[in-house]
């Protein structure tokens, strides 16, 4: 695939209406790339606030990512420099614990033809589960804590981070460690991939 293929795919992604049936509020893929981007964001699916906006990570979750990894809103949307890429790009709608899982079909559909193309970055962040099994395979621990807990092993080319949600406070609280140990070397990480 050339260099002007990654452009292309975006468009098929963002007119994508393979699991359209399915979704509560039609498609709306969200996503952002650009083959120049050093960091790679690798997250679950789009929350109905992002949905309405269109926006990636537009929501008090994003907030908090952006904190965690030391990045401005110019800096974090700037797709030449960091790359949005979800499990599934639209919303899933909402279960009786919160959000549904991605829709499988993205990853199935579009991930083996999209991240290729994504051979500038050089830090990949995976946030929660979904993302960190397709990202780390066996090597995803049996849940998120496990996984970030051993965050060293996939470091530093890659950092699992529990997802950002306020829903996830009381995970932050049980586990102090996290902010304490990884967020330094998670802003560390992002400003060497993006030197």
């Amino acid at each position: 695939m050339g260099r002007r293929s990654l452009p292309t795919l975006l468009d098929e992604i963002r007119a994508c209406r393979v699991c359209e049936t399915a979704l509560p509020l039609g498609p709306r893929p969200v996503l952002a790339a650009h083959r120049s981007a050093r960091v790679l964001i690798a997250g679950q699916a789009p929350g109905k606030r992002v949905h309405e906006s269109g926006v990636a990570w537009r929501d008090p979750s994003g907030d908090r990512l952006r904190g965690w990894l030391g990045l401005d809103d110019e800096t974090f949307y700037d797709s030449r420099r960091v790359a949005l890429v979800p499990m599934g790009f639209c919303y899933p709608g909402t279960g009786s614990g919160g959000d549904l899982p991605p829709r499988p079909e993205c990853a199935e559909t579009w991930h083996g033809r999209l991240l290729p193309l994504l051979a500038a970055v050089r830090l990949t962040v995976v946030i929660g589960r979904y993302a960190q099994a397709y990202h780390l395979g066996d090597r995803a621990g049996p849940g998120v804590t496990e996984t970030v807990a051993n965050w060293r092993r996939f470091a530093p080319a890659v950092i699992p981070l529990p997802h950002p949600s306020p829903r996830n406070q009381r995970w932050l609280v049980r586990n102090p460690w996290f902010e304490k140990e990884l967020v330094p070397v998670l802003r560390r990480a992002v400003r060497a991939a993006l030197a």
